[in-house]
Parts: C-alpha cells; sequence; structure tokens
C-alpha cells in the first residue's frame, strides 16, 4: 500500500512525504509517511479488520509507546486505513492540515 501511495501526494497537491522515516534518534521507530520539517506524519493501519498485526495486542501497546514518544517529541500523526486514500477521508483530514501549515 505505502508504495501505492506514491502518486497520491502529488495529486492532490500535497508535498512529497519521507517514506519510512526514522523519528527517533535512538530507537528503530519509523513512520510510514513524514514530512520532517512540518513535524507531520502519516500511518496507515491495514490489516485491521482480518486479524492483521496492527490489530493485535503486542503491536497495539508498541504502537502506543512509539505514538506517545514521537507526541513528546512534537509530532503530529494522523492515522488513516488505506480505503480511506480512495474515499474522501485523507484528503478531508490532510487539506485541513496542510492548510493549517500553510497559514502557520
Amino acid at each position: 500500500m505505502k508504495t501505492d501511495l506514491s502518486n497520491f501526494w502529488l495529486m492532490f497537491g500535497y508535498p512529497a512525504p519521507k517514506l519510512e522515516f526514522k523519528f527517533h534518534p535512538d530507537r528503530r521507530w519509523r513512520f510510514d509517511f513524514a514530512w520532517e520539517d512540518k513535524k507531520i506524519a502519516v500511518e496507515v493501519q491495514g490489516g485491521l479488520f482480518i486479524g492483521g498485526a496492527h490489530s493485535r495486542g503486542a503491536y497495539i501497546v508498541k504502537s502506543q509507546e512509539k505514538y506517545n514518544h514521537a507526541a513528546l517529541m512534537g509530532w503530529k500523526i494522523f492515522y488513516f486505513q488505506p480505503k480511506e486514500f480512495n474515499n474522501g477521508v485523507a484528503t478531508e483530514i490532510l487539506d485541513q492540515v496542510f492548510d493549517i501549515q500553510r497559514r502557520g
């Protein structure tokens, strides 16, 4: 899915993100997509309804630690399911995020 989104950003006029961006200096934590200069990240949460890794307890606990540390570092993280890049949900949110950044 991540590679499928490479044209998504350009189609909707968003700046190109860094893929698999390692945001923490000491941990291996990465964001699926990140705009380092804006401290904005997007995480794609696939497999939620089919018993995939994102819906398992151990993954959720590790993710909470990652996201809490990211928040402490000033990151804004947005979470989407893959289908939300096709049904308009992601663009509705990201339009507002990037509009706020432009005004900001």
